[in-house]
């Protein structure tokens, strides 16, 4: 087949087809993420262990949201870093500048998500337990 006729076919779906077709690729992009992916497995067994934490220690219900927040925001974009990872390793694997420079951003967007979430946990455990952090 193809790929225009395959385009042609899954492109033009609507209502309940599109969505359990949508739902589909989601489901099938998160498990190709676990399978291949070293770093998206490791964040997703270190959200797994805080989620179990966030509902062990003694959080409010707000301090549970921004945490739980603040966990789907890392993985959510790791799965954006591995897609253009994934997309410009497709178009090519010589250097190029403009890869780099793709590769790199989307990196560097993880690197925040992670301190985003490693500061909120620590606010979170200072302003409920005291602990003296800084």
């Amino acid at each position: 087949m193809e790929d225009k006729h395959f385009a042609e076919q899954v492109k033009g779906k609507r209502g309940l087809t599109r969505i359990r077709n949508a739902f589909g690729y989601s489901k099938d992009g998160l498990s190709a993420a676990y399978r291949h992916e070293d770093a998206f497995r490791q964040l997703a067994w270190l959200n797994g262990i805080l989620l179990v934490l966030m509902f062990v220690l003694d959080f409010g219900p707000a301090t549970r949201m921004m945490l739980l927040t603040a966990s789907f925001i890392t993985l959510i974009t790791e799965l954006i870093n591995t897609a253009i990872e994934a997309a410009v390793d497709h178009t090519s694997k010589a250097k190029h500048e403009l890869a780099k420079r793709a590769k790199d951003a989307a990196s560097a967007a993880q690197l925040l998500a992670s301190v985003l979430l490693a500061v909120l946990w620590l606010l979170a455990l200072w302003r409920e337990y005291g602990l003296n952090l800084f």
